[in-house]
């Protein structure tokens, strides 16, 4: 890891040395203040000229090459194409050419997402030579929006499981706490975003990964509907775990964001018929009224009481917004068949192959979900299928009386980094790597779109995240709640001791 630090650190300042950077970079263009923006203001301030592409990526820049090596969050920089990409940028607005609504802005992508002429590792030994020749559509589409591509973010061996590290890169580190994991899967995104080395992270999320890791480094997460952002060329077309989308230090600034990735894609059978600019709305509305669900337990799922104490305390947040909050939930009962087996099907149909080529190349956790899928049968799959269906009938249901329904993103606080996963959470223990992230694959399980907004921190200053829950397919209303509660708290405004 160190090395590849070093090499990074090096192409920095070769860039500087070789003016690929403006020397006109005034001081506090080229300060961490300017990266510490919103994603908003940036914009607006490139469109009114009075910052450049360019400018702001040296900004940048030199934010990674300060920050960046102590928490290992942006794992392939890419200065050269970056700044190409600025210079084509401001030269396009000096043309009076249509502007994108991300014009100028850098962004880094998570290193699952395919990237065409910058490596993806897929955070495996396998493909860390892997150079896309094509973009994933969120890639694409953020690069039609006028985003300048300066990276990518660390994540887990193949996004198998909430925390940052892998055999390529190593670990990505809490700003908060560099002894403690960042989440995952996507950890270098939160982290890049909480660090201000970019104002704008893709992600993706199938138990958890844009949600967990937005929990444990203070930032914004949102797991969309699954076909809002369309996947054209998933392998399984029809399944409604996985999905891609993006984070945000603010609502605002993912929302922002998400409306140049949504939108319909007739290559995709779930893809939702509507246009991703309705997301660019603003999101103020009233909440007086609004019918809220606080979580009890989940059906005796285990919660660290700093965490439990600090969501049962919103209960006033909301209040305070006007809601009327009763504490209510399903019966999550059927997400333990629906879920376990179908991501182990999931992790055969996917690696299998890999597996029986390179077994020394995969962590043990995600071998054993291999071999696990590889054992199941039609019966298996059937009761899957069919406990999931029983879940999403029930949620929805529930959802009839609830506007939205709250509870823990996670259910415990940011752990040792040093720890591939937590083996116990009060007294409870757990044989599988994925058990101590309930809150968050529950969730999925139901298909509806979930917001990660940050709603404080622990007595040793390890952030906790609050997940908000919207009823089927109202990303929108998701997000228009996460933002009042956002704006009512304001502690994602607490930056990192590290930056």
């Amino acid at each position: 890891m160190s090395e590849d630090l070093s090499t990074r650190r090096d192409a920095l300042r070769g860039l500087a040395a070789a003016s690929l950077l403006p020397s006109s970079v005034s001081a506090a263009a080229a300060g961490p203040e300017l990266c510490f923006l919103s994603a908003i203001e940036m914009a607006r301030l490139i469109r009114a000229k009075k910052l450049s592409a360019r400018e702001v990526l040296a900004a940048h820049l030199k934010q990674i090459e300060r920050v960046n090596p102590k928490v290992n969050a942006i794992v392939s920089l890419a200065p050269e194409m970056a700044a190409e990409a600025a210079a084509q940028a401001d030269e396009r607005q000096a043309h009076g050419e249509k502007l994108g609504p991300l014009h100028g802005l850098p962004v880094a992508h998570k290193d699952l997402m395919e990237t065409r002429g910058l490596r993806t590792t897929y955070g495996s030994p396998l493909f860390k030579d892997f150079v896309p020749t094509e973009d994933d559509i969120v890639v694409e589409r953020m690069r039609r929006a006028g985003a300048v591509i300066l990276g990518k973010t660390n994540t887990p061996e193949f996004g198998a499981g909430s925390q940052t590290f892998n055999k390529v890169f190593g670990a990505t580190l809490n700003p908060y706490d560099l002894t403690k994991t960042c989440g995952g899967s996507s950890g270098g995104a939160a982290v890049a975003l909480a660090c201000g080395l970019v104002p704008v992270a893709s992600g993706s999320d199938a138990g958890g990964s844009l949600r967990n890791p937005a929990a444990f480094c203070n930032v914004v997460g949102f797991r969309p509907s699954v076909g809002r952002v369309p996947a054209p060329k998933a392998a399984f077309a029809w399944s409604t775990f996985a999905t891609s989308g993006c984070l945000g230090r603010t609502v605002a600034d993912l929302a922002f964001a998400f409306s140049t990735i949504a939108g319909p894609d007739s290559r995709a059978p779930l893809s939702i018929e509507e246009p991703g600019e309705r997301f660019a709305a603003p999101l103020g509305r009233s909440l007086k009224g609004v019918r809220v669900a606080l979580f009890k337990d989940l059906g005796g799922v285990p919660f660290d009481p700093r965490v439990r104490s600090i969501v049962d305390g919103h209960r006033k947040t909301f209040e305070s917004l006007g809601c009327i909050v009763e504490q209510a939930e399903p019966d999550f009962a059927p997400c333990e068949v629906a879920f376990r087996v179908l991501r182990a099907w999931n992790s055969a149909a996917g690696n299998a192959d890999r597996l029986k080529q390179h077994p020394e190349a995969f962590k043990d956790t995600l071998r054993g979900e291999i071999e696990e899928g590889l054992r199941l049968t039609g019966q298996d799959l059937a009761r899957a299928e069919t406990a999931h269906g029983v879940m999403w009938r029930r949620f929805q249901a529930f959802l009839e009386k609830y506007e939205y329904f709250v509870l823990p993103t996670t259910q415990l606080p940011p752990f040792d980094v040093n720890t591939p996963y937590p083996t116990e959470i009060e007294g409870v223990r757990f044989t599988n790597y994925i058990d101590w992230m309930k809150a968050c694959w529950y969730i999925s399980v139901t298909g509806n779109p979930a917001a990660s907004v940050p709603g404080g921190f622990t007595a040793e200053g390890l952030p906790v995240g609050v997940q908000i829950v919207g009823r089927h397919h109202q990303d929108f209303a998701v997000l228009q709640m996460a933002h009042a509660f956002e704006q009512s708290t304001g502690f994602g405004k607490k930056r990192p001791g590290v930056v």
